[in-house]
């Protein structure tokens, strides 16, 4: 009998375009850059900054989970170049494209449904269950930026409440899997659709702020205290002489 968790892998392979790949690095890796200009750090910690926020989810999807020959980084020059490009932008024009943080969290955005997808493919390519196979999807797309947070000695941002950033990519893990597994669909269609829809569902979540809420204890949360009665009014003062 077939394992719930095991899913085959899906019909066709999607591939991302050179050039998207490229510029999807580039622009991740300048996030890193600016992140690292504002806190005054030097060449060293800029590069290393830049390299973890544009890198570090496939590094992690490879390194640690996969494991599957070296990590696909190290195969092709031009994403190192990439993350290079994005740190010598970050210095020379740091100061002006700050002014466009929504520009450059909606360019994001298209990264984090390839790369969702992406992890996604080559779990299940590995034959990895489904519940692995959604995991690694969303540490591909969001292990940069919690790999930046951690390297600065900050709380990582997607554990707190904020804009659906992780809830986005989980959404494209999902449904890249739903579309592969119970449709017609081949990967590439099924790839392209899943991206399209975490992509408008983080663009949505920018413009509209849509945010996630603190846990609150729910089933056995205390009793709220019983508010002190108020003071009752001093009565009217005497105005007759």
């Amino acid at each position: 009998m077939e394992q719930l968790t095991h899913v085959l892998a899906p019909r066709g392979e999607f591939y991302l375009p050179p050039a998207f790949d490229i510029a999807a690095v580039f622009f991740c890796a300048l996030t890193g850059a600016l992140a690292a200009i504002r806190r005054g750090y030097d060449v060293v910690g800029l590069v290393a900054l830049a390299f973890v926020t544009g890198l570090g989810g496939a590094l992690i999807r490879d390194g640690l989970f996969l494991q599957d020959g070296p990590p696909a980084l190290t195969k092709d020059g031009r994403l190192l170049l990439a993350v290079l490009a994005g740190c010598a932008v970050g210095w020379i024009v740091g100061h002006w494209i700050e002014r466009y943080q929504r520009l450059i969290a909606v360019l994001d955005a298209i990264g984090l449904g390839a790369y969702s997808v992406v992890g996604v493919q080559k779990s299940l390519g590995a034959e990895l269950s489904i519940p692995a196979a959604i995991l690694i999807g969303a540490i591909n797309g969001c292990g940069g930026g919690l790999l930046r947070d951690v390297m600065v000695r900050e709380e990582p941002l997607v554990m707190k409440p904020g804009q659906f950033y992780v809830v986005a990519s989980l959404l494209g893990c999902v449904l890249f899997i739903t579309l592969t597994r119970y449709t017609p669909l081949t990967a590439p269609l099924a790839a392209l659709t899943a991206m399209g829809v975490t992509f408008g569902f983080r663009v949505l979540a920018i413009f509209f702020n849509w945010r996630t809420a603190p846990v609150q204890p729910w089933l056995f949360a205390p009793p709220k205290p019983a508010q002190p009665p108020a003071a009752p009014s001093p009565p009217p003062a005497d105005k007759r002489r």
